[in-house]
């Protein structure tokens, strides 16, 4: 596999700039509930039903809220696995850990990763953000105003895309082109800034259980169904090839769990949740894996990356 049959990859990602009008506070992690919010205000903005639930709904597969904000499975069987859902095309990636406390006057700032026919949905992506924020949130009903949105260039650059004194908003280009050479080095760190929850029959890998070819092919099927579902692009990964070489890869470093709660409004009661933080190193031909390591700090790796998890910077 070279980085050719990866890149461009139609993704981007977005840093969101609100300014605080009522204090808000936020949850320790805030990756879920940001995403509640935008959910909510995305429903109101483009349900034409006005149905409580979308189970059922003759426009499910067509509507701009169940394609943005929870996708539906395909019907019938897929070639690489099997499930109830399909990844979201979208990443949240909140305030750092622990970052709750914004005062009126102060700045929240944010990211989104959109992937696929979501980057075409800019537009109203950002109109949910702003009536998101704009209501009374959180348990200090605070508020906050949009100002502004730019688009994270892989070399770190920055470019506005959207403004709110203008209310215009620039054409870019979306898309995630590759490294311009692929290191040939046969080690790697990842540095898991978010938890990293990968599972097996149902229950999280935990730090010693975790091996190089539980993260390197959770990747690769992420990869491919993001691609598939939401760009219509058929990668056709040689999953069997790549697990046999992943199986080769070793693994050091120093790995911790953390712990966080949220609360699921579709079970009704409070989830613990938590992956593995830290450093991580990878040893061994790490070739057929470049580009899948590079674009997974994009996508996220793991479970519930919808909501930040998963979240890894590469050191190579």
């Amino acid at each position: 596999m070279s980085a050719q049959q990866l890149f461009p990859f139609p993704v981007a990602r977005y840093r969101l700039v609100f300014q605080v009008e009522r204090a808000i506070r936020l949850p320790e992690y805030a990756g879920s509930w940001l995403r509640g919010i935008f959910g909510a205000a995305l429903r109101r903005i483009t349900c034409l039903t006005g149905e409580p639930r979308c189970d059922g709904c003759m426009l499910l597969r067509r509507c701009p809220y169940s394609i943005l904000f929870a996708a539906p499975p395909p019907p019938g069987e897929h070639v690489v696995q099997s499930f109830a859902n399909i990844p979201n095309p979208y990443v949240i990636e909140p305030p750092p850990w622990g970052e709750r406390d914004f005062p009126e006057g102060a700045e929240l700032l944010f990211h989104l990763v959109l992937v696929g026919r979501a980057r075409l949905q800019l537009a109203l992506v950002i109109l949910a953000w702003q009536q998101a924020l704009a209501r009374r949130v959180g348990a200090t009903e605070g508020a906050a105003r949009l100002a502004a949105v730019w688009q994270i260039q892989a070399d770190g650059s920055e470019l506005l895309v959207f403004d709110s004194e203008s209310g215009n908003l620039v054409e870019h280009h979306p898309w995630l082109e590759p490294p311009i050479e692929l290191p040939e080095s046969a080690s790697c760190t990842l540095h898991l800034l978010t938890p990293l929850r990968i599972q097996q029959q149902g229950k999280p890998l935990r730090g010693r259980q975790l091996t190089a070819r539980d993260l390197l092919i959770a990747l690769a099927r992420r990869i491919s169904l993001l691609a598939e579902f939401h760009a219509d692009w058929h990668l056709a990964l040689p999953f069997t090839e790549l697990s046999r070489q992943a199986e080769e890869v070793t693994v050091s470093g120093h790995l911790s769990w953390r712990d966080w709660t949220r609360w699921s409004c579709r079970q009704e009661q409070e989830m613990v949740l938590g992956g593995v933080v830290g450093h991580w190193s990878l040893h061994g031909d790490l070739a057929p894996f470049w580009d899948l390591l590079y674009l997974g700090q994009w996508l996220h790796a793991g479970k519930n990356a919808t909501f930040g998890l998963g979240h890894y910077r590469l050191q190579v």
